[in-house]
């Protein structure tokens, strides 16, 4: 029997039917800026880094911030799937992640007005390279909601409408790919300042048309972006949304509204929930471990108030994320039924066998242990 709630198996459900994980734990989705060609392609970098935590345990594996255009990427060296080229490097690194018995998802990105930047890996920031990438060494013109300096970044294009409609089809064509790629999940990134979220927050998107001002204006991007991928998306599969909870900034995206947007999301077919925090402008909120653990409880109590209210049965899945580092803490979110998973970062950079050590640490039989068996003489 099991020992602990994080090892037990979860069910992300979908439309038409259901992915289940062997457990709780979700490999969150860390740039690597790893693509020296870039041309957004795999290479076997991110088949080593993801297939590592794959063996390592993790029930769920989700690649990084992958652009669904090339003007979308947080750096030259990111990630995309707006070619066939694209899908076809991906194949392997989903075949094998799925081979070690986790799920395969990946986080489709647009930057937006925090795209062209350098990587924040130690060959720019040792150089002094921050910032926004010139156009002469690679770089682009991004594109945001509203012109704005709050991001301390080259100045954006201003999206038109037409060019927001042709922004959101390039979703669809992203999560077609995904699909064809072999990934199991798609988890739309609505965080952490980059395009969506712009859109979403009052201290970003000024605008005044359909696509800002009031809630449903601010929105409405999002909304669209959900119901594009989800009509190309197969119906077996899950969706999720990773949201920044709030803004931790007076006026800014709220926790309310987030827990409101997760609810009106949940009835158009996202059924995964991340909750991260932060990403416009500076950072204004708590730190320290399990430090956005609430903004996860507080989505987790409205979705599942509404399914009452609704006399309908709560099929969502909420994971907690942000300095989730031991085992026993992540039982604990468990435990208080503050989230229904939990995604590790950070820690897993340090142990790809995050998942596998936990099961041990939480007292998980062996045969209930999630590691590779080539490694079965390490004396799990």
């Amino acid at each position: 029997m099991n020992v602990s709630q994080l090892f037990t198996e979860a069910v992300l459900s979908a439309p038409s039917g259901q992915l289940t994980l062997r457990n709780r734990t979700f490999l969150a989705p860390m740039c690597m800026y790893s693509v020296d060609a870039r041309d957004g392609v795999p290479t076997p970098w991110h088949q080593v880094h993801l297939g590592a935590r794959a063996a390592g345990g993790f029930g769920m594996v989700i690649a990084e911030a992958t652009a669904v255009v090339p003007e979308g990427r947080i750096s030259p060296e990111d990630l995309g799937l707006w070619n066939d080229e694209q899908v076809e490097a991906f194949k392997p690194i989903t075949a094998f992640i799925k081979s070690q018995g986790a799920a395969a998802g990946v986080q489709l990105a647009h930057a937006g007005g925090k795209a062209s930047t350098y990587g924040w890996l130690p060959r720019w920031v040792d150089q002094g390279l921050t910032g926004s990438v010139p156009v002469a060494d690679g770089g682009w013109v991004t594109v945001a909601p509203s012109v704005t300096s709050i991001h301390g970044l080259a100045e954006s294009h201003e999206l038109t409408v037409d060019e927001i409609q042709e922004s959101v089809a390039s979703w669809a064509a992203a999560a077609r790919r995904a699909d064809e790629a072999g990934f199991d999940f798609i988890q739309i990134h609505a965080a952490h300042g980059y395009l969506v979220h712009q859109f979403l927050s009052p201290l970003s998107n000024t605008r005044t048309d359909s696509y800002g001002g009031s809630f449903e204006g601010r929105t409405r991007y999002l909304r669209e972006v959900v119901a594009a991928v989800r009509e190309v998306w197969p119906d077996e599969k899950p969706l999720g949304v990773r949201f920044s909870g709030s803004d931790w900034v007076e006026g800014g995206w709220t926790i309310e509204e987030t827990a409101r947007l997760a609810v009106e999301l949940r009835a158009e077919g996202v059924t995964v929930f991340d909750l991260s925090s932060g990403g416009i402008g500076a950072y204004h909120g708590p730190t320290g471990p399990g430090y956005q653990i609430a903004l996860a409880d507080e989505v987790k109590k409205a979705l599942a108030a509404d399914a009452d209210e609704r006399g309908v049965e709560n099929d969502a899945f909420v994971t907690a994320v942000g300095m989730i580092n031991e085992a026993q803490q992540a039982e604990q979110v468990l435990v208080n039924g503050q989230a229904d998973g939990v995604s590790i970062a950070r820690a897993a950079l340090k142990e790809p066998n995050w998942a596998a050590l936990a099961a041990r640490s939480l007292g998980e039989p062996l045969d209930k242990t999630p590691y590779a068996p080539q490694y079965w003489r390490a004396h799990w």
